[in-house]
């Protein structure tokens, strides 16, 4: 679970970041889970955005999403969120003590 301090930075992180991938029409697939999730591993951090077709809410989803892979929500904003895991293998983001 993360703490305030540390999902305030993790924002700060993924501001500058580009969504790596979209949710369309089929929603939530297996395959896309599969890819998400070994970019979870190479990057910790991952932002992806939801097409206005799918017609998806942005927050249920990244719960959704981030309960499948055990990963930590940290935002949603309009049709874009952002999910965090630690790397098992390589970790590269140092968050914050509480």
């Amino acid at each position: 679970m993360l703490t305030g301090k540390q999902r305030s930075y993790l924002k700060g992180i993924a501001n500058s970041e580009k969504p790596i991938t979209q949710i369309g029409k089929s929603g939530v697939t297996d395959s896309f889970l599969e890819q998400l999730d070994l970019a979870l591993e190479a990057r910790e951090i991952v932002k992806i955005s939801i097409l206005e077709s799918s017609l998806l809410d942005a927050k249920d989803t990244a719960n959704e999403v981030a309960e499948q892979l055990d990963a930590e929500f940290v935002q949603a904003i309009g049709n874009k969120f952002v999910i965090y895991r630690k790397s098992t293998k390589n970790p590269k983001i140092q968050l914050p003590k509480s």
